[in-house]
């Protein structure tokens, strides 16, 4: 997961990408340099562009009291995994 300063990161990345004009490159040439980052920064090697931008902690919400699973939103209000009901 990719906290604020890492994924502004990986977004200039991710458009830079995008901009890459696509004739001659691979998909995976264009996006090269974000999936090298993401890498570099998590330590696992992904494949899928698009994937690296949902792993933004700020999508989501705290872990769990009751099984320590994230919260699918920040304003969740039971745990999608266990079913526990967040205190407000």
């Amino acid at each position: 997961m990719l906290d604020e300063e890492e994924y502004q990161i990986a977004y200039r990345l991710y458009g830079e990408g995008i901009r890459n004009p696509t004739s001659g490159l691979t998909r995976e040439a264009r996006y090269k340099p974000l999936l090298d980052y993401y890498k570099e920064v998590t330590g696992m090697e992904e494949t899928e562009p698009n994937a690296i931008m949902h792993h933004r902690i700020a999508q989501y919400g705290p872990a769990c009291e009751n099984c320590g699973k994230p919260y699918r939103t920040p304003k969740a209000s039971f745990c999608a995994a266990c079913g526990h009901k967040r205190e407000k």
